[in-house]
C-alpha cells in the first residue's frame, strides 16, 4: 500500500483489528469447548479466516506506518 491513511481512518483499522481479535480469541476459546464436530469444525474454519484477515489488516497498518 503506497497511500497515506489518516488518523481517522488509521484508528478505524485498529477497531477492526481489535473486533477481530476478540472475534477469533472467542472461536478459539469456544471450539475447545464444542462437542459437536459441525460445529468444531465450523469454529475453526472461522478461527482460519479470522488469522487470515487479521494479517491482512495489519498489512495496512505497517506499509502505512513505514511511510509516515
Amino acid at each position: 500500500m503506497t497511500k497515506l491513511f489518516g488518523r481517522h481512518e488509521t484508528l478505524e483499522v485498529h477497531e477492526l483489528l481489535t473486533f477481530k481479535n476478540l472475534a477469533l480469541t472467542k472461536s478459539i476459546a469456544m471450539s475447545g469447548l464444542a462437542q459437536d464436530t459441525e460445529l468444531k469444525a465450523l469454529l475453526t474454519a472461522t478461527a482460519a479466516a479470522g488469522k487470515k484477515h487479521i494479517n491482512e489488516l495489519e498489512k495496512f497498518l505497517t506499509d502505512t506506518e513505514a511511510l509516515q
